[in-house]
């Protein structure tokens, strides 16, 4: 990605030295025009995916919530590199003299190699730092539920509470994390409650840990985010997250 990166960054240098010296007619007002159609899209396209039962945009517990931190801080990054590409494009153009100041060299090193450098760097440590406080690390006081996914379903059961038995809702205490222990019968699946957590694979013969939360009591959706076959689409899951008294009588057999 980085090499890719800076290979895109250092032809748009190169394209903006020679832009700047020979061209300032039709071509270069389709650009700009173009740039801000794209933008207008984007930005559509953006509004429209921040809120529904399987949106990242409308998180409803803190690891979701910090997920879509995550998405805005890169999307806020590609924007401000998006609007200094189309800002250097109305420079040369309005002012191709600015532009041919500049040799080929300065725009290949200062586009090319300091700007995706630095941009990149700051967007990989916050992405790490976020990534860390997302981990499940062990913690004897976090309650624990199993998920089991098999073609096409998912079955769920309560390690902490054997009496519960299997159940095909999700039932989670709200308020408190909650550690979803995630294996499979058969092929890969992955367990995802966008809303509340990042997906996670689900792999016959392992056990993998997302740690979920819940801020209030309610219902949510789940689905397989990994394609398993022809019933993939048909892989979802209810999840309900309940005030710690009445999760206390599920497990005891009550009814929710």
């Amino acid at each position: 990605m980085l090499l890719d990166l800076l290979h895109d960054g250092a032809v748009l240098a190169v394209v903006l030295g020679h832009f700047s010296s020979r061209f300032r007619g039709s071509v270069a007002q389709a650009t700009l025009a173009s740039g801000r159609w794209f933008l207008l899209a984007g930005a559509a396209l953006a509004l429209a995916g921040c809120a529904g039962p399987l949106s990242t945009l409308d998180p409803a517990g803190p690891a979701a919530l910090s997920i879509a931190w995550l998405w805005w801080v890169m999307l806020a990054g590609a924007t401000v590199l998006a609007l200094l590409v189309f800002v250097l494009l109305a420079v040369v153009y309005r002012r191709p003299d600015l532009g041919a100041r500049f040799e080929p060299y300065h725009w290949i090193v200062g586009g090319g190699l300091i700007m995706p450098v630095v941009v990149l760097t700051a967007l990989v440590i916050y992405a790490l730092f976020t990534g860390e406080r997302l981990l499940a690390h062990p913690d004897p006081d976090v309650p624990r539920v199993s998920a089991r996914g098999e073609m096409w379903v998912w079955r769920f059961s309560y390690p902490d509470h054997p009496e519960a038995g299997e159940t095909d809702v999700l039932h989670i205490p709200a308020g408190q994390p909650v550690d979803v222990l995630v294996t499979s019968t058969d092929v890969i699946h992955s367990f995802w409650v966008p809303r509340l957590a990042g997906k996670i694979d689900a792999i016959p013969g392992h056990e993998n840990v997302v740690r979920i939360h819940a801020d209030r009591p309610g219902t949510y959706r789940g689905v397989c985010a990994e394609f398993c076959g022809i019933g993939h689409t048909e892989m979802i899951f209810t999840l309900m997250a309940h005030d710690p008294e009445e999760y206390q009588a599920i497990l005891s057999g009550g009814t929710p």
